[in-house]
């Protein structure tokens, strides 16, 4: 239990010059402590793994800062299960999930990528030149699994708008009764101004805002990991052309096989993970 518990403080906090504990640093601490005489790392990884307890790894986290973050993921989240203030979304509803991925480079290697071989990976060069660099817009049907993107210059009002404009003008968005635009608080969209400009040109949008820092709550974000995986990595272009050109022919391969994703995280999961947060002060996080 003290070795647990040990594994379970930062370093910091006994003065240690590590900024996290590795089974053989905790061999050193407790022996040092008289904690036990002697002991393997082997032991100390069995008994921290019956508690999964994985002190070597790590995650980045934001803590909910936004006053409003409840009812705003809560918006976001009842989209997703086809409701909007309490109602059931109609059959002539539409949700979409938006965003930008900024700053996709082209990469020019200066030796061809070798293929894969028996027993060797596929080989990139290490060193390359940049051939510049895009922005990539998407909006992701939650509901039809459909995909929109458009490669730009630059994010912005107006890039943006174009994507808007891309899919708003073609059915069944066009004559649709509602269609809500699920986007985060970036300044392609930010606030109520945004929502104004938009309805301005189309009257049945509802541009609904996630809470500040909540990229997590919006769907496009798992196409865009998609993307990372299977186009971008490793990057390795002849030209940014190139990289525009096979970001958008894959939109057509991954809708011959897509499916609306299964999203699991509902209002009970948000209020959990709340009342958990409450348990923990920012200021002792900062500390």
């Amino acid at each position: 239990m003290q070795v647990k518990a040990l594994a379970c403080e930062l370093p910091k906090e006994s003065g240690q010059p590590l900024s996290r504990y590795s089974c053989q640093d905790l061999v050193r601490e407790v022996t040092q402590r008289g904690i036990v005489a002697k002991i393997s790392g082997r032991t100390i990884w069995r008994w921290l793994d019956q508690d999964a307890i994985r002190p070597w790894q790590h995650r980045s986290w934001i803590f909910p800062r936004d006053p409003d973050f409840q009812s705003k993921a809560e918006r976001v989240l009842d989209l997703y299960q086809g409701l909007w203030e309490g109602q059931a979304l109609g059959a002539n509803d539409y949700v979409l999930s938006a965003d930008e991925k900024t700053s996709i480079q082209a990469r020019l290697r200066l030796h061809p990528s070798l293929p894969p071989q028996p027993k060797e990976a596929m080989r990139v060069e290490f060193e390359y030149e940049r051939g510049g660099a895009l922005a990539y817009l998407a909006a992701w049907d939650v509901r039809r699994a459909k995909v929109f993107g458009r490669c730009e210059s630059t994010t912005g009002i107006e890039p943006f708008g174009r994507l808007v404009q891309q899919v708003m003008e073609q059915e069944p968005y066009k004559s649709a009764q509602k269609v809500f635009w699920i986007v985060d608080n970036g300044s392609s969209h930010r606030g109520a101004a945004a929502g104004k400009r938009l309805q301005g040109a189309y009257s049945n949008i509802h541009l609904v805002h996630l809470p500040i820092h909540a990229s997590w709550l919006n769907q496009v974000e798992i196409y865009f990991s998609v993307i990372q995986r299977k186009v971008l990595t490793p990057n390795d272009f002849a030209s940014l052309q190139e990289v525009s050109q096979r970001l958008l022919a894959f939109q057509d391969l991954y809708e011959q096989a897509a499916k609306p994703f299964e999203w699991k995280f509902t209002r009970m999961d948000l209020h959990g993970l709340l009342n958990k947060l409450k348990q923990t002060p920012p200021l002792a996080l900062a500390a």
